[in-house]
């Protein structure tokens, strides 16, 4: 496994008034609510951090965050310290892994906005700001996204592309797309 290089995140401000930050031990709580947007448990009728937990693909995202590979960047608005969005690695292996043709070692992508914050351009920043450090400890990055999913722009935007397709956990299609920095 690669230990994720150190880094720093840079003080840009976007029309939010927001800045950035590495992920902490003590976000762990933070990541569950962002998993929860992310893996669009808040469209499932009995959707709920707690249901999330037991559910036997979820919870890998987050739990034990502070792997040496573990890799993320929190947006909070200014003044206020909200946080408001975040974005995540992390490496999986083997059985782990969403998809059999992603080599061992390369990280999968969590993001989320509080949905009180989306559509400002705090996605894409968080997307910056991760890479940003990433490239320099992965030579790739891979997600998995809903076919519905409006965000799979932004993500082709970034350079991902489209390298297989799946039956989502809740029967829907998704595609797993993958993004080289090199």
């Amino acid at each position: 496994m690669v230990a994720a290089a150190p880094f720093s995140f840079g003080v840009e401000e976007d029309r939010m008034n927001c800045r950035f930050r590495p992920v902490f031990l003590i976000d762990e709580l933070f990541l569950w609510e962002m998993l929860y947007y992310a893996a669009h448990v808040d469209e499932e009728p009995d959707g709920s951090i707690e249901t999330m937990q037991s559910n036997p693909f979820l919870p890998k995202y987050v739990t034990h965050w502070g792997k040496p590979s573990d890799l993320g960047v929190i947006a909070y608005e200014v003044g206020t310290l909200q946080l408001v969005g975040a974005a995540w690695l992390r490496v999986f292996v083997g059985a782990d892994k969403n998809c059999d043709e992603i080599e061992d070692g390369t990280p999968e992508l969590a993001i989320a906005v509080v949905p009180s914050h989306t559509g400002k351009g705090i996605g894409a920043q968080l997307l910056t700001q991760l890479f940003d450090a990433a490239a320099a400890s992965y030579p790739a990055v891979y997600l998995s996204v809903r076919a519905t999913n409006p965000a799979k722009r932004l993500y082709e935007r970034f350079g991902f592309m489209v390298i297989g397709e799946l039956t989502n956990r809740v029967g829907g299609q998704s595609f797993h797309m993958q993004k080289r920095f090199r």
